[in-house]
Formats: C-alpha cells, structure tokens, sequence
C-alpha cells in the first residue's frame, strides 16, 4: 500500500540533463578564437614576460576548448544523432585532440587554432541541424 502511494503519478523523459538550450558549441568557439587571437598576439611579441602569460593563458583557454566539446559529446548528443552522423565522434576526437597538448594546449600554431576552428564549425553545423528535428 505504501509502494503504490509513493510511485510516481506521471512519467517523464527528457533528452537530455536538462532544456537543450543550455549546449551551444558557441562557448568552444569563442575559446578557440581566444586562443588564436594570443598565438597571434604571441608571433608579434618578442617580450619573454608577456609570451610566458601569453603561454599560460592560451593553455587554460584550450582547457576550456576542451571541457565544452566534452559536455557537448557526453551530455547533447545521443545516439541518435551518432546514428545519423556516423562522423560525430570522430570529428570531437580530432576536436578535443586538435585542443590538448599535441595541439593549441601545446603549439603557438595559429594553423593549428584554425585547424581546431574548423572541427568546431562542423560540430557547430551539426549540432544545429539536430536542433532542426
């Protein structure tokens, strides 16, 4: 009797954690353009003070690439969406990667900014068309 007072009177699913409106890949883009902006910043300044900061700051900036792309990977998109994009998983591998140590987190490489740009415009293409659905 006590069961059947305390289960649930309505059930509810949700896609995610919480409104789908909380992810955008906006937050990993600003970051990415952030780093290449201080490796560009970088190139232009032969101060060893202000390229040491400059270092310290585009590494905790990459962080931030990285953790966004995370929550995007791990929280927003479900299977579904990597039924549908077969890619998707590769394309935040490559992301995530082209943000850690062998990428912005340890280069001055403004390619390689743009390279972590460009796997973010397609997360971002993505990620907008399954808004679409």
């Amino acid at each position: 009797m006590l069961a059947k007072l305390l289960r649930p009177k309505t059930t509810v699913s949700a896609h995610c954690d919480l409104p789908c409106g909380v992810y955008d890949p906006a937050q990993a883009r600003i970051e990415a353009e952030s780093v290449k902006a201080i490796c560009e910043k970088y190139a232009a300044n032969e101060d060893p003070v202000f390229r040491a900061r400059a270092i310290n700051i585009k590494e905790q900036r990459s962080n931030l690439v990285k953790e966004h792309l995370w929550v995007l990977w791990t929280d927003y998109f479900k299977p579904p969406h990597f039924e549908k994009y077969p890619q998707l998983n590769t394309l935040f591998n490559e992301a995530t990667k082209l943000a850690g140590a062998a990428g912005t987190k340890g280069s001055m490489d403004v390619g390689v900014a743009d390279e972590l740009l460009g796997k973010i415009a397609e997360i971002d293409k993505i990620f907008w068309e399954t808004k679409q659905g």
